[in-house]
């Protein structure tokens, strides 16, 4: 009998502005194995970290024979240069596929692979967040604050699902009332375009946080997102909870703002690594009275359903997926 180690590997991964998660595809339909956690501030790189990883593994399971590798990036892939936008690393691909000796390296956007595997999350994986239903045959939108905010979208087509590859946490903030735009105009002070991720993430928290509490007349503390986060679940400070509340309803604006733009009748997915760990907070949040609240189009965004993702690597799944496609 053949041992796993000889088996045909792949390698898939989701890398983000603060770590990095790898794991071993050994077949063109299965799951993840063998999944790693890394800082990215540890590494130099991709290669430096793919390497770590793989020595790491070998140890468990002997000598690998890794011909294939797929990289879900936090980062938009415009050509073989990768700059990350919320890390220091860059790289060239080629030189990385040559560096690690590999026959194939594919990279493609985080959101991107997160859109591929869609189809292939469960429903006990998924918590729906309000009313509505999905329409069948119709695209999805996803979103997700993580450290940057994610978004893209799945599009049917006669070949099969179609991924988007977009940018859209980099478009421009929208406020939705006169608090929000408020809000738009001492962040401006700092940044001369304010897009939603400068709010709607793990970096945008603390100008969410510094512009409400100059709008409260309260001392602009320096806090991190994990704190803010902590306190707001904790019931600990009201400004937290605060922000963390108006973080949702923004959340909710743009959430809608996707839909429209992608007729995605087909629900809204939330993934990213903030709200899956807000639990009853973000249920109990103005995210679905925001989502909802579209003067003439309300009924059309009541009837669409949003979840939250609650798979534990969806990423990889999708990496795997962009690999078998």
């Amino acid at each position: 009998m053949a041992s796993v180690s000889d088996m045909p590997l792949k390698l898939v991964a989701d890398i983000g502005g603060t770590n990095a998660r790898f794991a071993l595809v050994f077949s063109d339909l299965g799951e993840p194995q063998y999944e790693s956690v890394v800082s990215c501030v540890e590494f130099k790189g991709p290669v430096e970290a793919i390497t770590h990883y793989l020595a790491v593994v070998a140890e468990q399971i002997g000598k690998l024979s890794l011909r294939e590798a797929a990289l879900a990036i936090a980062n938009p892939i415009t050509g073989d240069w990768v700059k990350m936008t919320n890390h220091t690393w860059e790289f060239s691909i080629e030189q990385t596929r040559l560096a690690l000796g590999l026959d194939r390296l594919l990279l493609l956007n985080d959101f991107t692979a997160l859109a591929l595997s869609l189809p292939r999350i469960k429903a006990s994986e998924l918590r729906q967040i309000g009313a509505g239903a999905p329409a069948s045959d119709s695209p999805f939108a996803l979103i997700g604050p993580g450290t940057g905010l994610g978004m893209s979208g799945l599009i049917p087509s006669p070949g099969g699902w179609i991924p988007l590859h977009g940018e859209g946490g980099h478009a421009s903030f929208s406020p939705s009332n006169a608090y929000e735009a408020e809000i738009l105009e001492i962040v401006r002070r700092e940044y001369s375009h304010v897009s939603t991720e400068r709010l709607v993430s793990g970096k945008g928290l603390p100008n969410l946080y510094a512009a409400i509490a100059e709008l409260d007349g309260l001392t602009r503390e320096r806090i991190s997102p994990a704190e803010i986060t902590s306190r707001a679940l904790e019931h600990s400070d009201p400004l937290s909870i605060k922000v963390m509340n108006s973080f949702c309803a923004m959340l909710g604006t743009a959430a809608a703002n996707l839909v429209l733009n992608l007729g995605a009748r087909g629900g809204v997915y939330i993934g990213g690594g903030i709200v899956p760990r807000l639990g009853d907070f973000f249920d109990r949040s103005p995210f679905r009275q925001r989502f909802e609240e579209r003067g003439r189009f309300s009924e059309y965004l009541a009837g669409i359903p949003s979840y939250v993702i609650t798979a534990k690597t969806p990423a990889l799944m999708g990496a795997a997926e962009a690999l078998r496609k």
